[in-house]
């Protein structure tokens, strides 16, 4: 039980110092809004600390609340981002030192609980679920901040990191054999409502790319003319292409005849041999039927990532149960952007398919729906309310993503329209008859 603590006690003061070095620009970059669809960063920091003070110590702890006056101005449901800067938020100042005091409060809670405890608290306090809820929920605001800063346009967090070199040999496609698999987990302690109950699906074979789709076929697609040929987009998709009136991926310019990109501040080419991001679910979808493919479902995808069909059995990432590191994965901004196509061989799945964790998020096909028998847990706000058919479902995880959030069950959503996150996408095709 002690090495459980230790390992929260890491992840609790990890995730901090990436939130405040996220947060270490001058007082007014922190309290402007960047854009309408973020938050200020400000924001962002207090309400990580509001959250880390309901969950822990009120709800699980049962502190008495430290600052209930606070509570409405850093709950995401009642004020839009848009709106955020209306609102009374605490500066940067008082916003450290208020999560500070939550924290120092947070590690007695820490100290004090029985991760095993039986009682009334038990689902919260059972493996220390509700210190995972809030240390993955800071990490998921943390790539929400690198987002903000992106938007900016502010120098200072190009981290161009020492990823290993791609390579260009291997299959365009692997191949998923029909049958059942394991969809979703009942065992991951720290997994969310919606990755829950573990459920068998029964899909048809399929083929489904090996590797994300890279910026130099995706840069074939806009010579081609993708952009303004509505055969290869949804009725909404078009309507999007046309009112908008993008042309590429978000950051995107052509100059001299060749592609540019802005990354934290800095004009450079675009790499070629990089998976392309910032793409919205509309582009993504256009550029699979430009291919002659489709998007994978969420299940496919979920399938060829992490099911190990020699042992019938869900792996916990695509190769398996050891945690991610350089060798496998691009993530925990290690660098800012996605490694070369083809860098992590080590890091494949059971069939064959690479970089299905880390570099992107993913696009799937799917709306964000409930897997059967379903329960909301701890609250019908993390999930439940954006069931339905609004939000287009992303996996994997991006470089921005840390560890700590990321798995082969786990379930991102965001409108088909959104590009400033970090999202890329994969192909798939039904097997021929």
């Amino acid at each position: 039980m002690n090495d459980i603590k230790e390992r929260i006690a890491a992840e609790l003061i990890a995730v901090r110092d990436r939130s405040l070095t996220y947060t270490e620009a001058e007082d007014d970059l922190l309290v402007r809004q960047h854009s309408p669809l973020m938050s200020p960063l400000v924001w962002d920091l207090a309400h990580v600390g509001n959250y880390e003070e309901l969950w822990v110590l009120r709800e699980a702890g049962g502190i008495t609340p430290l600052r209930p006056e606070i509570d409405d101005i850093y709950d995401a449901f009642k004020t839009p981002r848009k709106d955020r800067p209306t609102l009374p938020f605490l500066g940067p100042a008082e916003a450290r030192r208020y999560i500070e005091g939550v924290r120092g409060r947070v590690l007695d809670v820490l100290d004090a609980v029985n991760l095993e405890d039986a009682g009334e608290h038990a689902p919260l306090h059972r493996d220390g679920f509700v210190f995972g809820l809030v240390i993955q929920h800071e990490h998921q605001h943390d790539e929400t901040m690198l987002a903000t800063l992106q938007l900016s346009g502010q120098p200072g967090l190009v981290r161009d990191g020492d990823l290993p070199q791609g390579r260009a040999d291997g299959p365009e496609e692997v191949y998923v054999p029909a049958g059942t698999f394991l969809m979703g987990t009942g065992t991951l302690p720290w997994a969310y409502d919606n990755e829950r109950p573990a459920h068998r699906v029964d899909l048809p074979g399929y083929w489904i790319d090996r590797l994300p789709v890279g910026n130099r076929a995706y840069a074939a697609f806009i010579e081609d003319g993708g952009y303004d040929d509505p055969r290869w987009w949804t009725p909404e998709g078009w309507g999007w292409r046309r009112n908008s009136g993008v042309s590429a991926p978000l950051f995107w310019t052509r100059e001299g005849g060749a592609w540019w990109r802005t990354r934290f501040g800095r004009s450079e080419p675009v790499p070629m041999d990089e998976p392309v991001q910032h793409v919205s679910w509309y582009e993504a979808d256009a550029y699979a039927r430009w291919a002659g493919k489709r998007l994978p479902t969420e299940a496919e995808w979920e399938k060829a990532c992490g099911w190990d069909p020699a042992a019938e059995q869900a792996r916990r990432y695509p190769w398996g149960e050891r945690n991610p590191g350089p060798d496998l994965a691009n993530l925990g901004h290690r660098a800012a952007h996605p490694a070369p196509l083809g860098a992590y061989p080590a890091g494949a799945s059971a069939y064959g398919a690479e970089q299905m964790v880390g570099d992107v998020w993913e696009w799937t096909g799917s709306w964000f729906q409930p897997y059967p028998g379903f329960r909301s847990f701890p609250y019908k706000e993390y999930s439940e309310v954006f069931f339905g058919r609004e939000y287009r479902v992303l996996r994997g995880g991006s470089w921005a993503a840390d560890p700590a959030a990321v798995r082969t069950t786990f379930r991102n959503w965001d409108y088909p329209i959104r590009r400033q996150i970090f999202t890329g996408f994969r192909c798939a095709r039904s097997e021929l008859v």
